[in-house]
C-alpha cells in the first residue's frame, strides 16, 4: 500500500508540473505554441475474485497501482514523436502474474511507448514504434493496455458531409512479458455514419493474424486455448465484425450499443465468440455518471487468449456478464466499480470478480 501511495503521489506531482503556470512566461496571447506537450494516466485498483475453479487458492484479493507518464514532441505540424514510461506496483509478486491471467507485469518500471507518427495530409497517418494498437477492437479481442511494436498506416476518406470510410493496416511484434516472439498482422475497414452527430453509427470489419505463438504458449500466456503439450491445436486468424450505434436520448446522456461477432477461421471447431454491450452516460466527463452492461461468450479457440482483456478472469472457454457503474469527479479523476459473473465451460461454479478502479488522466 505504501508503494501504491507513492505511485499516486508521483502521478499527482507530475500532473501538477504539467499544469503549472510559469510566472515569467509572456501573456497567453503572446506565448508561442510549444512543440512539447505532456500526457499521462494513473490507475489504482482493488481486485477480488471468488470461486476460481482450481483446488489451490480459489479466492484472491489484490491491490494494483500503475502510472504512465509521457511526452510528445511536434517539430513540424506533420511529424510527431512520443515516448512514455510505465511504473507499476502490486500486492502480488511477478511470479504470480501468469496464474492471475495478467497480460502485463504487476510490478514493473518499463518503456510504455516510443513512436514516431507522420501525417502527410489530412487523410493519412503512418506510425512506427511501440504504441497504442491502432485498431478499434472490443475487450473480447484485444486488451487496450497492451503496447505492441510495429508499423501501421491509417487512411480515411470522407463520404458526403458526415460519413467517413477508414482503413488501417499494420504488422506488429506482440511484445508480451517473458520473451514473447509473437507476430500480428492486422487489417481493419470501417464505415462511420454521421460521425460526430447526435445520432451516429459504425460498422467495423477486422482481421488479425497471430503467428509465432510457441514461446507465449510455453510461458502459459495462451491460457484457455486448446493445447497438446506446448503446441496449440488451432491457428489464430481472427475475423471480427462490430456494429456500433450511438445516440443522445436524454439531453446530456449519451447511449452506445455495440455488438461484436468473432470467428477464428484458423480453427476447425470451438471457434466463435459474441459480445454485446450497452453504455449509458460518460464517466470521463466532469460530474458524469456511466452505467454499463456487457455479456460475452467465447468458445475455446475463438480468441487468442494471450491478447484479449485481462479484466475478465477467463479469456476464452467461458461465458459471463459484466455490469458496471462509473462517475467522473472532474476532467481528471473518475471511478469505476465493475462486477463479473463468469462460468468456465464444464465448470460447476460461477466465478465472481469485483474491480474497483480509481483513474486519472491528463
Amino acid at each position: 500500500m505504501r508503494r501504491i501511495a507513492g505511485l499516486m503521489l508521483l502521478a499527482l506531482a507530475s500532473a501538477s508540473v504539467f499544469a503549472a503556470d510559469d510566472p515569467f512566461a509572456t501573456p497567453l496571447e503572446e506565448k508561442p505554441a510549444s512543440a512539447w506537450s505532456w500526457f499521462g494516466d494513473l490507475m489504482l485498483r482493488y481486485d477480488r475474485v471468488t470461486d476460481i475453479p482450481r483446488p489451490v487458492e480459489p479466492d484472491i484479493h489484490a491491490v494494483f497501482g500503475r502510472a504512465r507518464l509521457g511526452v510528445l514532441y511536434d517539430p513540424i505540424p506533420t511529424l510527431e514523436f512520443g515516448a512514455a514510461v510505465k511504473l507499476a506496483d502490486a500486492s502480488i509478486a511477478n511470479e504470480e502474474n501468469r496464474s492471475y491471467n495478467l497480460n502485463e507485469r504487476a510490478n514493473d518500471v518499463a518503456l510504455d511507448q516510443a513512436f514516431v507518427r507522420w501525417r502527410p495530409n489530412d487523410t493519412t497517418s503512418l506510425l512506427a514504434g511501440k504504441a497504442v494498437f491502432p485498431l478499434e477492437l472490443s475487450p473480447m479481442v484485444w486488451d487496450s493496455d497492451l503496447r505492441p511494436i510495429g508499423v501501421s498506416g491509417q487512411f480515411a476518406l470522407p463520404v458526403g458531409e458526415f460519413d467517413r470510410i477508414g482503413f488501417t493496416a499494420g504488422y506488429f511484434a506482440g511484445d508480451l512479458p517473458y520473451g514473447d516472439d509473437s507476430r500480428i498482422g492486422a487489417l481493419q475497414a470501417a464505415y462511420r455514419w454521421r460521425e460526430g452527430a447526435a445520432t451516429s453509427g459504425a460498422v467495423l470489419l477486422s482481421y488479425l493474424d497471430f503467428s509465432d505463438l510457441q514461446h507465449a504458449t510455453l510461458q502459459g500466456l495462451t491460457r484457455t486455448n486448446r493445447r497438446i503439450g506446448t503446441q496449440l491445436v488451432s491457428d489464430y486468424h481472427l475475423l471480427d465484425l462490430q456494429l456500433v450505434g450511438r445516440m443522445h436520448p436524454w439531453n446530456e446522456w449519451p447511449l452506445e450499443i455495440r455488438v461484436d461477432l468473432l470467428r477464428n477461421v484458423g480453427a476447425d471447431d470451438l471457434r466463435d465468440g459474441a459480445r454485446g454491450s450497452i453504455v449509458l452516460g460518460d464517466r470521463l466527463q466532469p460530474h458524469g455518471w456511466e452505467f454499463g452492461f456487457a455479456a460475452q461468450r467465447i468458445q475455446r479457440d475463438a480468441a487468442m487468449a494471450a491478447f484479449n482483456s485481462d479484466d475478465w478472469w477467463f479469456h476464452s472457454f467461458a461465458h459471463g456478464v459484466m455490469p458496471w457503474i462509473g462517475y467522473g469527479f472532474n476532467a481528471t479523476w473518475s471511478l469505476r466499480v465493475a462486477g463479473f459473473h463468469e462460468q468456465r465451460d464444464a465448470a460447476k461454479v460461477y466465478t465472481d470478480r469485483l474491480l474497483v478502479d480509481v483513474n486519472a488522466r491528463w
